[in-house]
């Protein structure tokens, strides 16, 4: 219900603007596959825990250092991540805020079952080596379901919204300057909790194959993953 209400408001910005270059459709099936994609990936890092991404890892440091659960401290960083869009575009844009409230909602959700369903299959009991692997592979399906649904750009995770304003706003489209640009408030964050707990946690080899490539693989499947989806960024709005 809550996507389709929104889906009501795209339409009508959208057709103020008129920077559609792909069709409606295309767009949202951009959208739910970038949406299940991106659960998909991240639960597979999750259970193979042997690291994840930035974001992921500070507020797992965060949890350790202050034994509140990791989920509030998601959920903050997301909400943080919502008011710096706004501040990055210069102006209140309530469809957008609600759009990513809306994303975070149900990837929420699709992240923990894909999580379950992976745990359930028994990969964290796995060797070493195979969960780093299965734990790379999720980097490389999550940073896929990116590039979907940032150049779909109807909804997405305000995460992603930030590197896709970065990008195209102050980077002149450069997707790696944008990603390790966005990855300094997370990097701090895990310095300063390390600082004061003396360990770090949810930082292993898939933590650094995303710090290092996360930036390409984006750009890499904005070029060869349904490359008919072109970036629908809103040049025209008054930034």
């Amino acid at each position: 219900m809550c996507c389709f209400i929104y889906s009501q408001l795209s339409d009508s910005i959208f057709c103020e603007v008129k920077i559609i270059k792909n069709s409606i459709q295309a767009r949202f099936l951009g959208l739910i596959g970038g949406l299940l994609l991106n659960a998909f990936g991240n639960g597979l890092c999750i259970s193979g825990n042997a690291g994840s991404g930035l974001w992921t890892a500070s507020a797992v440091n965060l949890s350790k250092l202050t034994n509140i659960n990791v989920g509030i401290f998601l959920f903050t960083l997301g909400i943080l991540n919502v008011v710096t869009n706004q501040f990055l575009i210069h102006h209140w844009d309530w469809h957008r805020f609600v759009g990513e409230f809306c994303f975070i909602f149900f990837f929420s959700y699709f992240v923990n079952t894909f999580a379950q369903f992976f745990n359930y299959l028994g990969i964290p009991n796995l060797p070493f080596l195979i969960r780093a692997l299965i734990s790379c592979l999720g980097v490389v399906f999550f940073c896929i379901a990116i590039s979907l649904y940032q150049r779909a750009n109807i909804i997405m995770h305000p995460n992603d919204d930030t590197t896709n304003l970065l990008r195209f706003l102050y980077l002149k489209g450069n997707s790696t300057a944008a990603q390790l640009l966005d990855f300094v408030v997370p990097i701090v964050i895990i310095i300063f909790c390390t600082i004061f707990s003396h360990k770090i946690y949810a930082v292993n080899v898939a933590t650094l194959f995303s710090f290092l490539l996360n930036g390409v693989i984006i750009a890499e499947a904005d070029r060869l993953i349904f490359p008919q989806l072109k970036h629908n960024f809103k040049r025209d709005e008054n930034y």
